[in-house]
C-alpha cells in the first residue's frame, strides 16, 4: 500500500472540519440552557450596615430603598444585640436580610475543644437568628491567621472540619437557612483561600445547608481568573462580597482596577440570583461615592 502525504492531509482536513461543525452544533444545543441561565441571573445588590450614608438604621434603609439596594447584610454580633430593631425597620420595606456577616465566638479549627465549643454554640444562636429572618445564611471562616493555637492543615483537619459543617448544615437547614465558607486571601487566613477550595468541601460534604461565596477583594490576590473562580463554586455558591480592588474601599475608588465584568460573566453564566454585598470602606463623600459605586456595577452587568 502506498502512503499519499498529500491524500492523508486533505482527510484529516475534511475529518477535522466535520468534527468543528459537528463540535458546534454540540455548543449550540447547549446555548439555550446557558440563556435561560442568563435571564435568570440578577444583580441583587446588599449593603452591610456602615455603607449607606445616614445617622440611623431606618435612615440608611431610607438611602438603600431610594438607589435601588434590595439587600441588608447584619453582623452577627449586631443582629442578636438588636434583632428587634432590625426587624422593625426593615418592616414593609423592599429590603431583605442577605447574609448574616460572621459575629460567632471562637473558632471551629482550635486545638482547644472549650473554644470549638464556644464556636458552635453562638453559630448556633446566629443560625436560629438568620432563619427568623429569612436569611440565606451565616457566614463563617475556619479559622485566621491570629486564631491559635489550630490544627494542622492536614487531611485529619479536613475530615473533621467536614464533620463539623455537615452538623452545622443539618442544623441550618433545620432553620430554613444555611452556613456559608467564605475563603480569604493569604493574609487574613491561612486554610482556605479560594473558591474553589470552599467548594470542594462542600462538595465533599453534600449537604444542602453548607455554602460557600466569593470576595472580589480577596479574589484580587488569590484568584487567576474570577469567572472560573465562581464557575468553580456551581451551584454551591450562596453569596458574594464587593469591594475595589485595591485599597478595599467603595467600587469605582480604585479607578480602572475596578472591573468585575469577568466575574459577572461567570455569575450569569450559573443564572446566579442572589446577593452581591458591598464590604468595603469609603475614602469620599458617601452621598457621591456610593451612588457612583451603584451605577458603575449596574454598568459592569450589563456589559457582562
Amino acid at each position: 500500500m502506498t502512503f499519499d502525504r498529500r491524500q492523508f492531509i486533505r482527510t484529516t482536513l475534511a475529518g477535522s472540519a466535520a468534527l468543528a461543525v459537528a463540535g458546534c452544533g454540540s455548543f449550540a444545543a447547549a446555548k439555550p440552557e446557558e440563556k435561560n441561565r442568563s435571564v435568570k441571573a440578577r444583580l441583587n445588590i446588599s449593603f452591610q450596615e456602615g455603607i449607606a450614608p445616614g445617622e440611623t438604621l431606618n435612615e440608611k434603609l431610607d438611602f438603600m430603598e431610594e438607589h435601588g439596594v434590595v439587600g441588608f447584610e447584619p453582623h452577627g454580633r449586631a443582629l442578636l444585640a438588636r434583632k428587634q430593631e432590625m426587624k422593625d425597620a426593615l418592616k414593609g420595606r423592599n429590603i431583605k436580610v442577605s447574609a448574616v456577616c460572621a459575629g460567632f465566638d471562637g473558632f471551629i479549627l482550635s486545638t482547644d475543644p472549650a473554644v470549638r465549643k464556644q464556636c458552635r454554640e453562638t453559630m448556633a444562636q446566629l443560625i436560629v437568628a438568620a432563619g427568623e429572618l429569612e436569611s440565606i445564611g451565616v457566614i463563617i471562616v475556619p479559622a485566621f491567621n491570629s486564631q491559635v493555637p489550630v490544627m494542622p492543615h492536614t487531611q485529619e483537619t479536613r475530615d473533621f472540619l467536614c464533620g463539623q459543617f455537615d452538623e452545622m448544615g443539618t442544623f441550618a437547614r433545620e432553620h430554613g437557612t444555611t452556613v456559608i465558607f467564605e475563603p480569604l486571601n493569604r493574609r487574613e487566613a491561612f486554610y482556605l483561600r479560594q473558591v474553589g477550595d470552599a467548594a470542594s468541601i462542600c462538595r465533599d460534604i453534600n449537604n444542602p445547608g453548607v455554602k460557600c461565596m466569593g470576595d472580589f477583594w480577596h479574589m484580587t490576590w488569590e484568584e487567576n481568573n474570577d469567572m472560573a473562580a465562581f464557575l468553580a463554586a456551581g451551584d454551591y455558591l450562596q453569596h458574594v462580597h464587593m469591594a475595589s480592588r485595591k485599597r478595599r474601599s467603595m467600587p469605582g475608588e480604585d479607578g480602572d482596577a475596578d472591573n468585575y465584568v469577568n466575574g459577572f460573566r461567570g455569575l450569569k453564566m450559573l443564572g446566579y440570583d442572589k446577593y452581591v454585598t458591598f464590604e468595603c470602606g469609603c475614602q469620599g463623600d458617601r452621598m457621591v461615592v456610593v451612588p457612583a459605586a451603584l451605577e458603575l456595577l449596574r454598568t459592569q452587568w450589563d456589559e457582562a
